[in-house]
């Protein structure tokens, strides 16, 4: 296997059923992987467009608020192909969220952010570890946010989930490092989606543009433009990459 290919690489990327999950999903099946696509939404158009490409790819139906679901997900990831060699902890609440002053934000929104947006992500890797342990390595990927780093205002459940989550993968990261399995997180500027077309609603042309300006690269992010950091952090040619929080944000933070 070339140093940088995912032929063969089993991968479970969740929240595959829509923007950027969907978009990994394809990428990493065209790339060679066998995926699971995950979600707590129904993923059989991202699978039939795997497999309408060539690919191999499992339909999982997954809620990351739940253990006992995503160890099922893992469960059958294993029984369908082997084990797992990497994980994109993509699932998260966005689009659905309601913005607004922080000290106006009700409880029961900030809860239900980090129970999703912070313990999903560390559910799923408990899910995972197992299996890569198994195999003597692994990579995970968590996605975070240019919300985090940057600061975004009148978002702060969201902004402070994926600063958790860059928390999370440092910390993972010096913890699993003994068994081989690298564990990395990508922050991304708002990326043109269904989500972020739901989280800015009406205000969704002024944020696109302020954002581009922002930008060194002025122009907005599309699910693409993810896809080869992704690929590259599953791949053998990261394999002394670990605990890092890689920007796809255009040029708009400088770590």
């Amino acid at each position: 296997m070339k140093q940088g290919s995912l032929a063969g690489k089993v991968v479970v990327v969740t929240g595959a059923a829509r923007g950027l999950g969907r978009e990994y999903a394809r990428h990493l099946a065209r790339q060679g992987a066998l995926v699971t696509a995950a979600d707590i939404r129904d993923v059989d158009e991202t699978v039939a467009e795997i497999t309408a490409d060539g690919g191999r790819a499992l339909a999982v139906t997954v809620d990351v608020g739940d253990e006992a679901s995503t160890a099922a997900m893992a469960a059958a990831t294993v029984d369908a192909f082997g084990r797992i060699d990497g994980l994109v902890n993509n699932a998260a609440l966005y689009g659905g969220l309601s913005g607004g002053r922080f000290d106006q934000l009700p409880e029961s929104d900030w809860q239900k952010v980090m129970d999703i947006n912070v313990a999903g992500v560390w559910r799923c890797c408990k899910a995972v570890v197992g299996p890569m342990r198994e195999s003597g390595r692994g990579s995970i990927v968590n996605i975070a946010s240019l919300a985090a780093v940057y600061g975004l205002p009148f978002a702060l459940h969201y902004a402070t989930s994926k600063a958790a989550v860059i928390g999370m993968t440092r910390a993972l990261a010096r913890e699993l490092g003994r068994d081989w399995i690298r564990v990395n997180a990508v922050a991304p500027s708002a990326v043109m989606t269904e989500g972020t077309a739901e989280f800015f609603g009406d205000k969704l042309d002024k944020a696109k543009d302020v954002i581009a300006a922002g930008q060194s690269l002025q122009r907005n992010l599309e699910t693409g433009d993810l896809s080869g950091t992704i690929a590259y952090l599953l791949s053998d040619a990261s394999e002394f990459v670990t605990g890092q929080t890689l920007m796809v944000d255009g040029g708009t933070v400088f770590l």
